[in-house]
């Protein structure tokens, strides 16, 4: 019987170490990249080896620690992506990664000139496909939204330049003599940049991830041993990070802010260790405390942060 677990702890290792050992880089590149090719260079070439053209490609061909490289280009990547089960998770050793190098992962649109209405005045409108932890965009930056006061019975007043979200529509006004089509106006369409699901060993580096609807990154449920580093997470609907169901992040020398609920959101069953790293209290709290343990620079907090306290603050590398 020993003999036969001794066999068994070797063969584990064996294995193991095949597949750290098979573990590859996938390149992706999403302005010369093509979904026909096999993501082993970055560069295009006549065999088919070059990049890939999206994120979503090189999750179907990836295998375990595989680490996903993307080009920074002159254009986001409006993508967003799952990774789930051992197929996207590493080991201690070769975590699974996904390599930003800067880039940007989009979760907003543009929104088409036909879709407005004028209202009156400077005021215009329009229906944008979901509504809830909706966030409006200039230049791919939020705009300053105004919340209706109960009972609402019709849209509050608004200044140049800022919006609310009135019975089904986004009201914004523009300045004076101006229209939307002025402006390189945008809305959040797609719901989480990174779902995380039933993965243990991930990496997520260099990386901006902006404009969804809900979250930038959402470690959902059982996401073990996940190191978020050198991210920014901006201008998303409800949180820069959600973390819970028994999920570890760990968030390292990055900036959440310009979220709109929170920047950090956390549920039960999670632990967030978070270091060297700015959560941004606007508009939102820097931490909302919905369960879990949150760990700050190494020491344990409890019950959210409307503002992270200044001595914990930490500038974060450039991304």
């Amino acid at each position: 019987m020993k003999k036969m677990l001794q066999c068994a702890a070797v063969l584990g290792i064996l294995v193991s170490s095949h597949g750290a050992a098979s573990a590859r880089d996938i390149f992706v590149d999403n302005v010369a990249g093509n979904d026909l090719y096999r993501g082993l260079r970055q560069q295009s070439a006549d065999d088919g080896s070059g990049p890939v053209k999206t994120i979503a490609r090189a999750l179907q061909i990836a295998i375990p620690s595989d680490r996903i490289v993307l080009a920074k280009t002159r254009q986001p990547y409006r993508e967003s992506f799952t990774l789930f089960g051992s197929r996207h998770s590493g080991t201690l050793n070769r975590p699974f990664t996904i390599q930003g190098n800067g880039a940007i992962l989009e979760g907003a649109d543009d929104i088409h000139i036909d879709r407005w209405q004028h209202v009156q005045g400077d005021v215009f409108r329009f229906r944008p496909y979901h509504l809830a932890y909706q966030q409006l965009f200039i230049d791919n930056r939020p705009i300053t939204r105004i919340l209706c006061s109960h009972p609402c019975t019709a849209p509050p007043e608004l200044q140049p330049l800022e919006w609310c979200l009135y019975r089904g529509h986004i009201y914004f006004r523009a300045e004076s003599l101006r229209r939307p089509e002025d402006y390189a106006l945008s809305v959040a369409s797609r719901q989480v940049g990174i779902t995380l699901f039933h993965v243990d060993h991930v990496a997520i580096a260099d990386l901006t991830i902006q404009g969804f609807q809900l979250d930038a990154v959402n470690a959902h449920n059982s996401a073990r041993d996940v190191v978020l580093k050198q991210v920014t997470c901006r201008g998303n609907g409800r949180a820069g990070v959600a973390v819970g169901g028994a999920s570890l992040v760990s968030i390292e020398s990055s900036l959440l802010g310009n979220n709109g609920e929170a920047q950090l959101l956390t549920n039960p069953y999670s632990e967030t260790f978070v270091s060297q790293s700015n959560l941004l209290s606007n508009p939102a709290p820097a931490w909302l405390d919905r369960g879990g343990a949150v760990i700050l620079d190494g020491d344990e907090i409890e019950g959210g942060m409307s503002e992270q306290p200044a001595a914990q603050r930490e500038t974060p590398a450039e991304t």
